[in-house]
């Protein structure tokens, strides 16, 4: 029987229905570092369902036998570590499933400034009538900085009510779906010169680490607003708080962090103009099934020997187009 490993959840109640997964397995459960290194010898599958978990690393050694991981995150930094990163086991992630949440979200925030649904819920807090006219989102201008699979969904959403987006990847190319012309790295200072919104949803790379920084907010459009859904190592928290408090920006929202959960001492809790959320963009009701559904064809491709959903290039750190 084919052996497999849940990291992440101590029993089966923590998950959805595995019956659709087949009654031929050999199913494990490892809900920290000393229930996995326990259930390691002789799995060939782990399943990471808690996409933050860094129980894996520790217990490395014990991995002989895997072959393939499928992680329930589109972010795999907590779990892509040098030894992983340069071994043969492959890693899928979740590519796919919290796209269209995501670009809700970050509609969403865009209404809400768009409509002043901050200062609505603040007058009604001090029972005031404070009437005042609001802003029409058709027209204006997106920036979205990453063209994966969530930025397309992101920038199709926005065109859908007559936003204009420009897409910017690592380098410039024509033919990405909903894109069309991507814009490179190079001219992401002029575009965001231009945006209303800047929505970044980049991955955790070398490349990224602090990529929004003081000389990004300077080069930001005064009286635009960011989004970041990407991860939160891609920000410099203290330049973004700068930006807000001089007044160079409109707003912001920030949905990940480089702690999490962000502390209680953390000044963006307090930060006028920043909208504080807790890593929660993607997620929506029902979609651990969604996650199930994805672990189970490609537990098929797994065994039938095809190719796999969401292979990721573990130098880059995600899945290429």
């Amino acid at each position: 029987m084919l052996k497999i490993v849940i990291n992440g959840a101590d029993d089966a109640g923590a998950l959805p229905d595995l019956s659709i997964l087949g009654d031929d397995l050999d199913i494990a459960f490892a809900g920290d570092a000393r229930s996995l290194a326990a259930a390691l010898p002789g799995c060939r599958v782990l399943l990471g369902w808690d996409f933050r978990g860094a129980e894996l690393e520790e217990c490395w050694g014990l991995a002989h036998d895997l072959a393939w991981i499928q992680w329930c995150g589109a972010g795999v930094d907590s779990v892509l570590f040098p030894e992983l990163a340069e071994s043969d086991v492959v890693l899928t992630n979740a590519r796919g499933i919290f796209d269209r949440a995501m670009a809700e979200y970050a509609l969403a925030l865009i209404l809400a400034w768009a409509k002043d649904l901050p200062g609505t819920l603040e007058a009604q807090a001090r029972t005031e009538w404070h009437y005042r006219r609001t802003a029409r989102i058709d027209g204006t201008r997106m920036a979205v900085i990453g063209v994966g699979s969530i930025g397309r969904a992101v920038a199709k959403l926005a065109r859908d009510v007559g936003i204009e987006v420009t897409g910017i990847g690592r380098t410039a190319r024509s033919g990405v779906p909903v894109f069309g012309d991507v814009a490179d790295s190079e001219s992401m200072a002029e575009i965001v010169a231009e945006a209303d919104w800047v929505v970044a949803v980049l991955p955790k790379t070398d490349a990224t680490i602090d990529l929004f920084d003081e000389a990004f907010f300077r080069s930001m459009k005064t009286g635009g607003h960011f989004i970041n859904l990407g991860r939160g190592a891609s920000l410099d928290e203290a330049a973004l708080c700068r930006a807000l408090g001089a007044g160079r920006i409109a707003a912001a929202a920030l949905d990940t962090y480089k702690s999490e959960p962000l502390p209680e001492e953390s000044p963006l809790w307090r930060q006028p103009g920043l909208i504080v959320s807790p890593h929660m963009s993607g997620d929506y009701h029902g979609f651990e099934p969604d996650l199930i559904t994805l672990f189970g064809e490609n537990l098929k491709r797994f065994r039938a020997g095809e190719p796999l959903i969401n292979v990721v290039d573990k130098r880059s750190g995600y899945v290429r187009d």
